[in-house]
């Protein structure tokens, strides 16, 4: 029986979902579900029970164990193809631990900043009341 492998992103984040689309995991790894953290789930409700703002990171669910961020980015590196371009670029940019960790926080900084421009509200999964990107609510 293959695992499945859950990935959360952000359903109106153009980045987001453009990622999801092109990132192609080897067979062996097991089937992908992917999950919009824009919409209530059982995955979701764990992810806010765990403290992890959504809005600043991505998440991956895989045996049992969630990775978030630099992390998660990581995990989906290691396990993807080195099939087509975007992928062997994915690899030997987010490969290294420390390069993802590097390069991560930029990459969510400017997911953040086009949300902001697109008018798009934060998801605010920890309900903090803040849905804008900049100041106030």
């Amino acid at each position: 029986m293959t695992e499945t492998i859950q990935i959360v992103y952000d359903g109106e984040c153009p980045f987001c979902r453009h990622y999801c689309r092109m990132v192609r995991l080897k067979k062996s790894a097991g089937d992908i579900e992917l999950v919009d953290a824009r919409r209530p789930s059982a995955l979701m409700d764990d992810i806010t029970a765990m403290g992890l703002d959504i809005d600043q990171g991505m998440v991956v669910k895989m045996q049992g164990k969630i990775y978030y961020g630099a992390e998660a980015i990581h995990v989906l590196a290691l396990l993807s193809t080195r099939s087509g371009l975007f992928n062997r670029m994915n690899y030997h940019v987010f490969q290294s631990e420390k390069g993802a960790k590097f390069l991560y926080p930029l990459l969510r900084d400017g997911r953040n900043v086009a949300l902001w421009l697109l008018g798009k509200s934060r998801i605010d999964n920890l309900g903090t009341g803040r849905t804008s990107w900049i100041g106030g609510k």
